[in-house]
């Protein structure tokens, strides 16, 4: 038994390490939620008449902020559950933004702002839809549709980063046929990371021999089982700043803590972490997600360098602290530490101290905090690392904080 060697292309897509999802659509327009429309029961007569007041502004907002939070790659909506294509669907459709009051391609406009910005593009697709009525009807003249649209995503844009479709789960009863599908980007994507979401319930499951990607949806990603595949297959884990994906009139966002906490978790297992933002209309990137973004996008600034070339070297299930490795370096990572100051002006929570990374399979010299170069005390106890973690001095608190040291050969 062995584990399968890792094509570069999905080396490639760990290394990347953190994206930012978008949700965007008609029902920005509406502003709660994406999946309003289906469950108010609206009609479609209805509903496509949005496309009449779709004008949205430029997509320079929201790569700009992905590019601010250290996003690597942002997987955009070309089409969701309601049908309505981002994209000129050359005849397949009315129902897309060419026919809409944009006039416009807005993938197009997309992919060329990530390209001008260095982002990579992934292409989320629904294979659900509600009004189609060959969905139902005629499932096999459906899925040419579908594939005519796919190998236009393949075909239009240049190179795409990866294909994230969702929706299979809708229907159990039926096959799907994704080796065509699959075939499709294939030949004209060879490279594209292929990704087919399992939904809240079926979170690791790989399905279809082409998946490169299994999705953990707002959930905990695990360490995948390797041994004996016959290919190498990387996770990702997708979650957004509050509780919907769309724009909605939703004020349960998450803290910019809970949200570093679960990019290093991702981290931690070797699996990426998608984090979206549901833009308001205009396109626009709402306040607070853009501020939790910005955020993010300062503790990368210190610590990117472990998310993007660090992999899973050591964690256990006692405690939430970890290891990963690069070729140079191992990174440690401490969460809770405790933040410094006087007891009657000053809320401590958190410790410091002595931390043991027992059965360390690496030797490593000169560790020191990545944010300010604070070298740490450390020894080994046979294969027992010991390592002095300092706290946070009054004044700061990043949530995670990372030391980095020199691998020893």
């Amino acid at each position: 038994m062995s584990i399968p060697k890792v094509d570069q292309y999905i080396l490639n897509f760990e290394k990347m390490g953190f994206g930012m999802f978008v949700h965007f659509g008609l029902y920005s327009q509406i502003g709660r939620g994406e999946w309003n429309a289906q469950r108010e029961g609206t009609d479609e007569t209805s509903y496509r008449r949005l496309a009449g007041t779709f004008c949205p502004g430029s997509m320079t907002e929201i790569v700009v902020t992905a590019k601010a939070a250290g996003a690597k790659y942002i997987t955009f909506t070309a089409k969701h559950h309601d049908g309505f294509a981002l994209f000129d669907t050359r005849g397949l459709s009315h129902f897309d933004s060419i026919h809409s009051a944009a006039g416009r391609d807005i993938v197009r406009e997309f992919v060329d702002v990530c390209r001008k910005h260095g982002i990579v593009p992934f292409l989320y697709y629904a294979t659900y839809e509600w009004w189609n009525t060959d969905f139902q009807n005629d499932f096999d003249a459906y899925l040419e549709y579908l594939r005519k649209s796919v190998e236009i995503l393949c075909t239009q844009y240049g190179k795409i980063g990866g294909f994230w479709f969702d929706g299979n789960w809708s229907r159990k009863d039926v096959n799907w046929h994704e080796g065509e599908l699959y075939a499709t980007i294939r030949k004209y994507q060879p490279r594209a990371i292929i990704i087919n979401n399992t939904g809240l319930s079926a979170q690791g499951i790989t399905g279809h021999s082409e998946i490169d990607c299994v999705t953990f949806e707002r959930g905990r990603p695990v360490p995948l089982d390797r041994e004996g595949a016959e290919k190498y297959i990387t996770g990702e884990m997708c979650e957004s700043v509050n509780a919907h994906w769309g724009n909605a009139k939703d004020f349960n966002f998450k803290s910019p803590k809970k949200l570093i906490e679960e990019l290093c978790e991702c981290r931690k297992v070797g699996a990426n972490f998608l984090l979206n933002i549901g833009p308001d209309k205009n396109a626009a990137v709402p306040a607070m997600p853009k501020a939790i973004m910005l955020t993010i996008g300062e503790w990368m600034k210190m610590f990117g360098e472990a998310v993007y070339n660090g992999k899973p070297l050591w964690f256990n299930d006692k405690t939430r602290n970890f290891a990963l490795e690069s070729e140079e370096y191992v990174y440690l990572f401490r969460f809770d530490l405790c933040r410094r100051g006087s007891a009657d002006v000053t809320y401590i929570e958190g410790t410091e101290g002595e931390f043991v990374f027992e059965n360390f399979q690496r030797k490593v010299k000169d560790i020191q905090w990545m944010d300010n170069g604070e070298k740490l005390e450390y020894s080994y106890d046979g294969n027992n690392l010991k390592v002095h973690f300092t706290g946070f001095e009054y004044g700061i608190d990043y949530c995670v904080r990372v030391a980095r040291a020199i691998k020893v050969e």
